[in-house]
């Protein structure tokens, strides 16, 4: 016997029934994140476009105008040099003894980033690996370092200098530049060596390496891209340093990059040699930027080493 099947209810037999209507394109709300994320990004690029340019139009004027004459410069300030003039760069590197500035300089900053690196590496370290009674009071005195101003050490620091010797002398900036660098790198290089694999120096201590060895032949290679990003950062404060030499070298025979630029600026009242003290910035400004330029890959590494982990 055969029997019809029902059509389904509201619908009559042989019609068929009602189609659900097909949505073309992507939801509203996924449109309007989309329209949203899209603002955001124009804008986000446009402050980035803004931030750049009031970067880098500062530093390319200085660049020209040391190629350029005093009268140049005033006449036309914002114009390319007509011709590449060297005199200005001659006259600060040797008239204004830029060259041994530039020279008390390298030896401040290089000794200083090596005792920093070293001392700063070799505490964070332990802070980072091992347990102790009072290893957090210690991490967080050196946190509290970095939250307190120099301006309020400067006369007590004056006296102790000089009580000590170390006055006016070279290795004593040294000492006061590592004391200052210290604080950012304990917290900076402590934070990167607890993302750093375990394993590797529990093996190393079982083959028999003992800590010491374990820590510059394992550790510290693996802690390069930490090294060099901390490093970067604190070449740029050394580098640029300016009240710590003003206040414990007065001696003109020892003045680093950053008294010479005051000195020149101010060395010939209302006649300064305005050429030449662009030339003397840019001569200053150089080293800053191929350093970066250089390493930029490894201090972008550093910095995301942490939050990749």
């Amino acid at each position: 016997m055969k029997t019809d099947t029902p059509p389904p209810a509201g619908t009559d037999a042989g019609v068929p029934g009602p189609r659900i209507a097909e949505t073309s394109g992507r939801p509203p709300a996924v449109k309007a994140k989309s329209s949203e994320g899209h603002v955001l990004n124009v804008f986000s690029h446009g402050v980035l476009v803004i931030w750049a340019i009031l970067v880098i139009l500062p530093l390319l004027w200085a660049v020209m105008s040391a190629f350029k004459t005093d009268k140049a410069i005033f006449n036309t300030p914002w114009a390319l040099p007509e011709s590449l003039s060297f005199d200005a760069w001659g006259r600060a590197w040797s008239q204004a003894h830029m060259s041994e500035y530039f020279f008390n300089t390298v030896i401040v900053v290089g000794g200083s980033l090596v005792g920093t690196l070293v001392l700063g590496s070799m505490a964070a370290y332990v802070l980072a690996r091992f347990e102790f009674t009072g290893n957090r009071f210690i991490y967080f005195l050196f946190v509290g370092g970095m939250s307190f101003p120099i301006m309020l050490a400067l006369v007590p620091l004056f006296y102790v200098m000089d009580n000590m010797g170390l006055l006016n002398t070279i290795h004593g900036l040294i000492f006061v530049y590592i004391a200052y660098s210290l604080p950012f790198t304990v917290f900076f290089l402590t934070s990167f060596f607890r993302t750093l694999p375990t394993s590797v120096a529990e093996a190393a201590l079982i083959d028999g390496a003992s800590h010491t060895r374990t820590f510059f032949q394992v550790m510290l290679p693996m802690a390069k891209p930490g090294l060099i990003s901390v490093g970067i950062f604190n070449f740029l404060g050394q580098w640029n340093q300016y009240m710590l030499p003003t206040v414990l070298n007065t001696d003109p025979e020892k003045r680093v990059l950053a008294q010479g630029l005051v000195e020149l600026s101010t060395s010939q009242g209302y006649k300064g040699d305005y050429s030449g003290l662009f030339a003397g910035l840019v001569i200053a400004m150089l080293p800053v930027l191929a350093a970066y330029i250089v390493f930029q890959r490894q201090v972008v590494a550093g910095l995301t080493a942490g939050a990749l982990k």
